[in-house]
């Protein structure tokens, strides 16, 4: 495992942004006809594509909520239809709303039991941490709640330690984002941290409605749900001196999620499955989240705003009042089915199993060659046998062709398993 370093973050970032950069219009260079499709029209609908509050008014039903967020989205997390935004697409800091793409690109990857033990690097992280130490072991399972709970930098990174190091994280985030059709999206950390790294808008991004994607996938995942709907776990530490002199081995504290919304309290809203909010001096307050009542379920999102709870409640309330009185606005769109291509066969070729093609040392071989050879090869076993028996030499053997892979010649690899599939139901939790 890679050790997560500071420099490393600020080092890698050039290569991400290279490799994942957008264009104006979303899509990155080169990239699928989906993608390139897009450019040309906002992903999701027309009516996507201002910056303004859109909305399509309905007899009865209030306008959405006046707002200081920049940019916001409230849309029917069942059906993926949009009920309302302001500035949908507008690239914004995510500050730590991006650790709902860590984890929805990272859960997949990772055995929830495994266990890490971070660097020191990934301990001292700048911002908020839920407390680690390099002496201690993680769980997998642990860290995702540490991250998605108290929003812990220092748990983000050693997640990026199990999954392979930053840069090979950083890719998986940016290429779920493809998969999902989140554009506008552009991850240089796994934590949101953005001034501390270096990052800007320029080299980190996302909006209203790829954070809405992000968590409409979330919601698929059981584990992901199981993370952002806890609101307290135990969290192991060393022992204090006062357990030391108890003859205690281990310590450990309570955490408590900062999803206001979901923990008892004044601003406790009912039905909350979770969400997961962030701040940054950079990028203001961001939320995304959603809630379930009478069977439907509305997800938001909000940027670059100088409130958080209040706001969430206000379009979150509008949501379940609008639902299914108001005309869409545009939709969520699903993530991009992979096209699987078919391995190329060199023409005059009968196919080869992966055994024979290896022994036979074909597969680099245009059609020509390989014709040849396979031809040669048969004219002089035949020419061996011939002279042997007219030798009718009782001690040599015929040579026959071998039946199977000499001695040494690697084994096959085994297929790629098919990835686990996500629970489409998007259910409330059970607390």
């Amino acid at each position: 495992m890679g050790t997560v370093r500071r420099a490393t973050a600020l080092t890698a970032v050039p290569l991400i942004v290279a490799l994942f950069a957008c264009s104006a219009g979303g899509a990155p260079p080169g990239g699928t006809a989906a993608e390139a499709a897009q450019a040309a029209q906002p992903v999701g609908g027309a009516q996507l594509g201002g910056h303004g509050v859109v909305v399509n008014p309905a007899p009865g039903v209030k306008e959405p909520p006046k707002v200081d967020a920049s940019s916001y989205i409230i849309s029917d997390g069942d059906t993926g239809e949009i009920l309302a935004a302001k500035d949908p697409h507008g690239h914004y800091l995510p500050a730590s709303a991006l650790k709902t793409l860590t984890s929805v690109a990272l859960i997949p990857k990772l055995d929830r039991n495994a266990m890490i033990r971070p660097t020191e690097a990934t301990v001292d992280v700048e911002g908020t941490k839920v407390g680690m130490s390099p002496a201690l072991t993680y769980r997998v399972s642990d860290l995702f709640k540490a991250m998605l709970m108290v929003s812990g930098n220092d748990a983000a990174l050693a997640l990026t330690q199990a999954a392979g190091g930053l840069p090979r994280s950083l890719a998986l985030m940016n290429t779920e984002a493809r998969r999902l059709q989140a554009y506008d999206t552009l991850a240089g950390s796994p934590n949101g941290l953005d001034v501390d790294l270096g990052l800007s808008v320029n080299t980190q991004h996302t909006s209203a409605y790829d954070l809405s994607l992000v968590m409409r996938q979330g919601l698929r995942m059981k584990d992901f749900r199981e993370y952002v709907s806890t609101v307290n776990a135990d969290w192991p530490a060393l022992p204090s001196k006062k357990e030391r002199d108890k003859g205690h081995r281990s310590g450990g504290y309570p955490i408590y999620t900062h999803n206001r919304l979901l923990r008892p309290g004044h601003s406790q809203y009912p039905g909350m499955i979770g969400g997961k909010n962030g701040y940054t001096v950079a990028a203001q307050q961001t939320f995304v989240g959603a809630a379930r009542r009478n069977g439907h379920t509305i997800i938001i999102s909000l940027m670059h705003s100088p409130e958080l709870w209040p706001y969430a409640t206000e379009l979150l309330d509008w949501g379940f009042a609008a639902r299914g009185r108001v005309r869409p606005v545009g939709t969520l769109v699903g993530p991009v089915t992979p096209v699987k291509k078919k391995p190329k066969q060199d023409a005059g070729l009968a196919p080869l199993g992966r055994r024979n093609a290896g022994d036979l040392g074909l597969i680099s071989l245009g059609a020509g060659a390989a014709a040849a050879l396979v031809v040669a090869g048969g004219a002089a076993i035949m020419l061996v046998r011939r002279r042997r028996r007219r030798a009718a030499d009782p001690a040599g053997d015929p040579v026959s062709p071998a039946a199977g892979p000499q001695p040494g010649t690697p084994a096959a690899p085994s297929p790629e398993q098919p990835a686990a599939g996500f629970d489409e139901r998007i259910e409330p939790p059970t607390r």
